[in-house]
């Protein structure tokens, strides 16, 4: 699987591809998969691009293919925060009525949290239902800055 190292606003960045479709995106310090080759393919260089634009502030929604490994409901899941309006935010429940299974607030938090293209997927943009930002793979100091980018 090739992957490649980015520096952005948010540190290193390493951004993971199979078969020219976006698989990962790993955060500064976090674990890395073991089948990685490193190496710059064109999508990698195209996902760092638009990465770059939407840190600045510029890009407002991704146009990447995407392949994140996951189960059917997870995908939904995924899907579903990419509906997400860019500078909006959507509490768990209402991911869970989104994708008609109104009871599973929990279960799309763990769908949330197992996300493995984060920004690009934006599971920053999911919110408790009282507004409180809950959770975030990359910590919640990361969250707010996404948000805030977004605020501008």
């Amino acid at each position: 699987m090739p992957a490649y190292f980015y520096e952005s606003i948010l540190g290193e960045i390493c951004i993971a591809e199979n078969n020219g479709e976006i698989t990962n995106v790993y955060f500064p310090n976090e674990k890395l998969s073991l089948d990685m080759e490193i190496a710059e393919a064109p999508i990698l260089k195209e996902a760092n691009n638009q990465l770059q634009s939407y840190l600045k502030g510029q890009l407002k929604e991704f146009s990447l293919p995407l392949n994140p490994k996951g189960t059917e409901f997870m995908k939904k899941v995924w899907i579903a925060l990419c509906e997400i309006p860019y500078g909006e935010t959507a509490s768990y429940k209402d991911i869970a009525e989104k994708i008609g299974s109104p009871k599973a607030a929990r279960a799309v938090g763990l769908a949330n949290n197992r996300n493995p293209i984060p920004i690009i997927i934006p599971c920053h943009r999911v919110i408790g239902k009282n507004g409180s930002l809950i959770g975030y793979g990359g910590g919640l100091e990361l969250k707010k800055t996404l948000l805030s980018i977004e605020e501008r």
